[in-house]
């Protein structure tokens, strides 16, 4: 199970960490992802990092503005998001990859997160 905390509302320029929290099962030896939902939108890719963190992809959209890292002693992945905009505002997603390496599709993550909002004021 995969539980992801840390949304919030914040202003414009602000910044959010994201946390998610999984079972052993499901993350020590995966990679590891963020998506996020807009509303009236399709899920989209985030950010993404492998098992051991050496490997990260960002959206073009959140690259310079948002970090992924991972403590694998703790099973939690963590989303640092900084200079958010109001077009960051959706529900964000954590999943846990079929395979070590990190990866943009969802396609290729199996265990999902329920979910935290996160909304941005101008």
């Amino acid at each position: 199970q995969l539980q992801a905390s840390g949304g919030g509302t914040v202003q414009a320029g602000g910044s959010l960490r994201l946390s998610c929290a999984a079972s052993r099962r499901t993350s020590s030896n995966n990679g590891m992802g963020w998506f996020r939902q807009a509303p009236g939108k399709e899920r989209v890719f985030v950010a993404s990092i492998s098992w051991n963190g050496g490997t990260t992809y960002f959206a073009d959209s959140v690259k310079g503005r948002f970090t992924i890292s991972r403590d694998n002693t703790k099973n939690t992945v963590y989303l640092r998001m900084t200079s958010l905009k109001p077009e960051d505002t959706a529900v964000y997603y954590c999943a846990a990859g079929r395979f070590a390496a990190a990866s943009t599709g969802a396609g290729t993550y199996n265990y999902w997160g329920q979910g935290t909002q996160v909304t941005v004021s101008s």
